[in-house]
């Protein structure tokens, strides 16, 4: 907030007292980004970041891992790593997704807040005082909920089962605006400092540290170019991993629909006891058995098709597959 001029320094000190805490505080951030094939906006955010970092953190770093792109988004890197001294970039060997690109950034930040985002511009840097502001109200993580979302029917009602998928698994109710854009204290990594799984979602990670999670809403823009990497089958699998990764629910639920149909099963039993000895004949119908064996026999299926998705995560991990593998870096005092 600038003094205006002709200001005497009674005025000064009550334009100081109205000040946010994020101002007076001056944080020392970490702005973590993950970059897929994004060459053309990678400019243009580093320009908007540019001018909005100095005007609420004293001392300031922005990380951008290189998630395996297929363009030219690594040169770019290095270009503006060259050009600001505050950049630092990361290339992984391959693509290994958003979350885990964000781990690795996490890993590498050297401040006390780290704030994430995307690289596609639709999280506005001018939005990053607005998550701090309600980091200094006794948060540790703080999310950014858009005040609209940008996408279609069916996807934002997959995303919002996504989000409470994830906040059943992180065990934290009151969180149900989960997003990409948040900021968080810069501790909170060492709950996972030895976190090796090919699998992860980040903010469960964080929820083994803390459960003082907050959000409010922010500007939410369109792309600035391209089109979003999240489609339909890609937000399924995420859901089905936060059911299976990281929550024992699904087998719970499995286990009281094999209940629910053993009772239902125990009944038609005593029903047809009951026809038999009440007026001596059987209940009839080759329909009325078939529909009951199709039914038994998709309630165990389906349990084992949950059984089979957590076997499968325990073979993953004992594969001991990397989280990631950084290539390269530059930027700060790495070398190329």
């Amino acid at each position: 907030m600038e003094v205006l001029a002709g200001t005497n320094s009674t005025e000064q000190k009550d334009l100081n007292a109205i000040k946010p805490n994020w101002v007076n505080a001056q944080f020392s951030l970490s702005v973590v980004i993950p970059v897929y094939n994004s060459e053309l906006i990678l400019p243009r955010l580093i320009e908007r970041l540019a001018q909005n970092l100095p005007k609420f953190s004293n001392k300031f770093e922005v990380i951008l891992v290189n998630d395996g792109s297929r363009d030219q988004s690594w040169e770019v890197i290095q270009q503006l790593a060259n050009t600001y001294n505050w950049i630092r970039g990361i290339y992984m060997m391959r693509n290994y997704g958003q979350h885990n690109a964000l781990l690795c950034g996490i890993r590498a930040a050297k401040h006390e807040i780290i704030v994430t985002m995307d690289d596609d511009l639709q999280h506005p840097p001018e939005e990053i005082p607005v998550l701090l502001e309600q980091l200094t109200q006794g948060f540790d993580v703080v999310y950014g909920k858009p005040k609209k979302e940008r996408h279609g029917i069916l996807r934002d009602m997959l995303s919002i089962i996504t989000k409470k998928s994830l906040a059943l698994a992180m065990g934290v109710s009151d969180v149900s605006h989960i997003s990409a854009f948040r900021v968080f204290k810069t501790n909170l990594r060492k709950a996972f400092a030895n976190y090796q799984s090919p699998h992860l979602l980040l903010d469960v990670l964080l929820s083994w540290s803390t459960t003082r999670f907050s959000s409010v809403k922010v500007e939410h823009n369109e792309r600035y170019t391209g089109k979003s990497n999240y489609n339909f089958r890609r937000l399924f699998n995420q859901a089905l991993l936060i059911l299976t990764g990281y929550s024992t629910a699904p087998l719970r639920l499995a286990s009281f629909i094999g209940f629910m149909f053993a009772f239902l099963g125990l009944c038609i039993l005593l029903y047809a006891l009951g026809i038999y000895f009440l007026y001596g004949g059987i209940v009839p119908g080759f329909t009325f058995l078939a529909s009951l064996i199709a039914i038994f026999s998709g309630a165990q299926m389906f349990a084992l098709g949950l059984i089979g998705e957590y076997l499968g995560r325990i073979f993953n991990r004992s594969m001991e597959r990397p989280t990631y593998v950084v290539g390269s870096t530059c930027g700060g005092n790495s070398e190329d």
